[in-house]
């Protein structure tokens, strides 16, 4: 592929190639498209979306109540601040809408082939290059060609760790003749209310004539507090860049310094937060006194990811909504049978039990050096160096890929970091084509072997360890395949700079990169530099300054949103 070819977009006669695939149109697969747009020559770019619609888990997911558990001034790029979210916490909808602001603003959409699932992905060893291979759906897309390969120089996975949902293994499931949905392929066309998950459960409970959730294990659950965003302060996020910049800035320190809570069990706010979360509990369901043990975890804060909430104890208060924590016997075709025999016959039922979390890239079939398949990689768990290169997987990167999860801040945050580093490997791929070179990289064993001894130790002696519950974030045998031990201001400087000598190198252009230096590529830095409170003061003096020009300047300029 020569220069000229990279420097421009895939075009009809070369339809089945490209320097660049990524699979994903969600918040990683665009925020990897943009920097590489931003940080090198290449535009020779593929997104691959099985869907129809950009947005990842936040077009995939629509069930009632779904919305972010991140406060929603972190919860856009750094680079594309999002200032007018309605509330505190923002719903699916408006998250979906802007990342479909940030496709159409970025002009995303014409690298984005839509109803493209990918099957497997081969590293052919001889043009060190990835053979891709696609199924392609919809009724008309898929009359032009219902599958196909494309070659490409650097694949990356950017479909995250929430993304095929987990259907409970009951007995009887599909014997139900009521309907039965899964929360993350919510049907909207039936109606429920002639007629389960912390954000589902009030909703339904509004308009169902009763309503029973099956619990599994209990959940830590504190207040949400989740406040519109007044049209004053919108109008002085979008116009005072400062006071922007404050905001977030002081929300990213908050969320920082709750890491604690979430990983060390016996520190003192991992202690206040479970007084903090029983107390809440037992203050809203004041009516069923009965069931506050049976809502109280027996571990610890953190081992699951704290949910917050303000209506799910409401929502189980009203007389209409029960707890049940027998276990499920089996499903009937009328119903749910607990382990004592006693069933109970429902229109409607659903799954809210989470995604294949720790089946990264399932059901993708990948295959590296000599066609080693990734189960073999990962047969001992999934493991990355830095969570974005895996060994014996050349030109390969993935983004919120194994042991990125965060259980106290925005994963936006690690994200952007893993997107400049992969951008900063492909445009050594880029450079070296445009000379007429070959070049492969990958993450030498011993280096990532070492990362990982590192920071499973750290995580085995955290919280997300506690071997009283089982999460999302672990294998069975307990080992964490999710979750990065500390927290996102460490994971940023530690990959703020690709140090070539980790790598392995083959191909003509090796000598471009052998022995080269470390590359300083830098991260996003938001974290406070001051103190909060000297910042505070500063942006609140700003603030008045600008409202007081608008409100008693002239009279007759006036403002609205």
């Amino acid at each position: 592929m020569t220069d000229f070819q990279a420097a421009r977009p895939v075009r009809n006669q070369d339809y089945t190639s490209a320097t660049v695939v990524i699979v994903g149109a969600g918040i990683s697969g665009l925020c990897m498209a943009i920097d590489i747009l931003k940080r090198t020559q290449c535009r020779n770019i593929l997104i691959l979306e099985k869907g129809s619609q950009v947005g990842g888990t936040w077009n995939d997911n629509k069930y009632p109540g779904c919305a972010c558990d991140v406060w929603s001034a972190l919860y856009s790029f750094s680079f594309e601040q999002k200032s007018d979210w309605t509330k505190e916490y923002p719903g699916q909808e408006e998250l979906r809408d802007y990342v479909i602001h940030v496709a159409e603003k970025y002009g995303l959409y014409k690298y984005i082939r839509f109803n493209t699932a990918v099957h497997e992905a081969r590293w052919d060893d001889t043009r060190l290059q990835w053979k891709v291979n696609v199924a392609v759906s919809g009724a008309k897309d898929s009359q032009f060609h219902e599958s196909y390969k494309i070659t490409t120089d650097f694949l990356v996975s950017a479909v995250g760790q929430l993304n095929v949902p987990s259907w409970p293994s009951i007995p009887g499931l599909d014997d139900f003749n009521g309907k039965l949905m899964h929360s993350a392929r919510w049907d909207w066309t039936y109606d429920f209310a002639g007629a389960t998950s912390v954000q589902i459960v009030p909703e339904l409970a509004k308009s169902v004539s009763h309503l029973t959730v099956y619990q599994r294990t209990p959940n830590w659950i504190l207040p949400r507090y989740n406040t519109s965003v007044s049209s004053v302060q919108q109008f002085f996020l979008s116009y005072v860049p400062l006071v922007r910049w404050c905001k977030r800035a002081i929300m990213m320190q908050l969320r920082e310094a709750s890491h604690s809570a979430i990983a060390k069990s016996e520190s003192s706010i991992s202690q206040y937060i479970r007084k903090m979360a029983a107390d809440s509990m037992k203050s809203q369901l004041c009516d069923k006194p009965e069931l506050w043990d049976k809502l109280i975890p027996n571990y610890s804060p953190g081992c699951k990811r704290v949910i917050p909430s303000d209506d799910y104890y409401v929502a189980l208060n009203q007389k209409h909504v029960d707890l049940e924590t027998r276990p499920i016997k089996r499903v009937t075709e009328l119903g749910i049978e607990t382990a004592d025999g006693d069933l109970q016959e429902y229109d409607f039922i659903i799954a809210a039990t989470g995604f294949r979390t720790v089946e990264f890239m399932h059901p993708i079939q990948v295959y590296g050096i000599n066609g080693r398949p990734v189960s073999e990689i990962w047969k001992n768990g999934a493991t990355a160096y830095y969570g974005v290169t895996v060994e014996d997987l050349p030109n390969f990167g993935m983004l919120y890929g194994p042991n990125t999860n965060l259980g106290h801040n925005s994963v936006i945050l690690m994200i952007e970091a893993q997107s400049r580093y992969l951008s900063t490997l492909i445009g050594e791929i880029v450079r070296a084509k445009a000379q007429g070179d070959s070049l492969a990289l990958q993450p030498r064993p011993d280096v990532v072997s070492a990362f990982n001894d590192r920071i499973q130790a750290e995580l085995q002696n955290s919280s997300f360890a506690d071997p009283n519950c089982h999460s999302w974030y672990k294998l069975d045998d307990g080992r964490i395949t999710n979750n990065w031990p500390g927290r996102v201001v460490q994971y940023q400087r530690e990959i703020s700079r690709v140090r070539w000598e980790d790598y392995h190198i083959e191909g003509t252009g090796k000598r471009r990169v052998e022995g080269k230096k470390a590359t300083r590529i830098g991260r996003v830095q938001e974290e406070l530099p001051v103190r909060p409170a000297t910042l505070v003061l500063g942006a609140l003096g700003v603030a008045l300054a600008v409202g007081g020009y608008y409100m008693n300047g002239a009279g007759a300029m006036r403002w609205r949103r």
